[in-house]
């Protein structure tokens, strides 16, 4: 496991060139417990809304973590910290680590409706998380994902010990896994917090899951045959998503969409790393495209004669894909209707 996760963070460190399934990848240290595959651990909470009482959650490391009181001063990982606030736990955050604003000082897409200016941020990359301001949020929890058994999401193997010693820590697995799951988890945590999860807010938006999720499975067996990749460029490198590793990917099958599957993984199971000379190995329709700004994006892979001869972008059909979507209701139902819609339109390339 040591090497594995070593080349997965030399692989994070490259950016660009470590496109997709290098952020489907744990970079958080271990801090024990077991798989978070089992997503059926239950939350618990005496604690009201109010904070009163004690308090115990189960994550996904089969940990039971407990408080005296209701934590009321969350710091999370960004795109936790905007799911959490999808369910209306927005004003228990003060705090954030992960891309969180982008250069000019508006939110990154992860952020999602969580007001960037109103929380402390820890740190804006991959390695940054200044335990010196973490300490003096005084910080009651703190939430992270879960892509691998153990470990902790942007929580950095050299400070881990010291990160860890000063509050409680919830885990929420996002990997081999339909999203549903780990959006029921942050459904769960939130209530366990004081969330009221039939606020028009959070009942609306999971109206508009549903109903997308609906949208989609219909648009699938509308247009049957449409072999879809999700993908993601690099200078070096086009990297194959596997579908049943990423929790968005694994709920897209789940409602029919046929996707490619690599068949030579590489580490961990998330993608396969094609040389841009092997770029057309598999036969895709439909293009998934990772949007990251640390992706490659059609302007800059138009340069690349390999990419302009597969059949999906000869025929135009290139779709942007959130690689690292937000796991709540509100979060994903966008990305559920923006394939549907991609499906629908799409029709049979065969390159020529």
């Amino acid at each position: 496991m040591i090497t594995t996760r070593s080349s997965r963070r030399r692989l994070l460190a490259l950016g660009g060139a470590a496109a997709l399934g290098v952020l489907l990848t744990a970079c958080g240290g271990t801090n024990g417990g077991t798989s978070g595959a089992g997503t059926s651990a239950s939350a618990s909470s005496s604690a009201s809304a109010e904070g009163g009482g004690s308090w115990s959650f189960t994550d996904d490391r089969k940990e039971t973590v407990t408080a005296a009181a209701t934590p009321s001063r969350v710091v999370a990982f960004t795109g936790t910290a905007a799911a959490l606030a999808d369910f209306g736990l927005d004003q228990k955050i003060v705090g954030v680590f992960g891309e969180t604003k982008k250069a000019d000082g508006t939110a990154e897409p992860q952020a999602g409706d969580l007001d960037v200016n109103k929380v402390t941020i820890l740190g804006n990359v991959w390695g940054e998380f200044n335990i010196e301001k973490y300490a003096a949020l005084r910080p009651e929890l703190l939430v992270t994902h879960m892509y691998d058994p153990g470990a902790l999401w942007y929580v950095p193997d050299e400070s881990k010990d010291k990160i860890l010693k000063l509050a409680p820590t919830v885990a929420v697995n996002v990997a081999r896994v339909p999203i549903t799951e780990p959006i029921k988890r942050y459904a769960e945590l939130a209530a366990s917090l004081g969330a009221d999860l039939d606020a028009p807010k959070v009942t609306e938006a999971k109206a508009r899951f549903d109903a997308a999720a609906e949208k989609l499975r219909k648009a699938v067996a509308a247009n049957p045959g449409i072999k879809v990749m999700a993908a993601s460029g690099s200078p070096d490198l086009l990297y194959a998503s596997n579908p049943e590793v990423a929790a968005d990917l694994k709920y897209f099958a789940e409602l029919g969409v046929d996707f490619v599957k690599p068949d030579k993984l590489d580490d961990g199971g998330y993608f396969e790393s094609l040389s841009w000379e092997n770029a057309d190995k598999y036969h895709a329709d439909l293009i998934l495209l990772d949007a990251r700004g640390t992706a490659l994006q059609p302007d800059a892979l138009a340069a690349k004669p390999a990419w302009a001869e597969l059949p999906a972008v000869k025929a135009n059909q290139i779709t942007p894909w959130d690689s690292v979507p937000r796991f709540s209701y509100a979060g994903f139902a966008p990305q559920l209707e923006n394939l549907a819609t991609a499906i629908q339109n799409a029709k049979k390339a065969d390159g020529s």
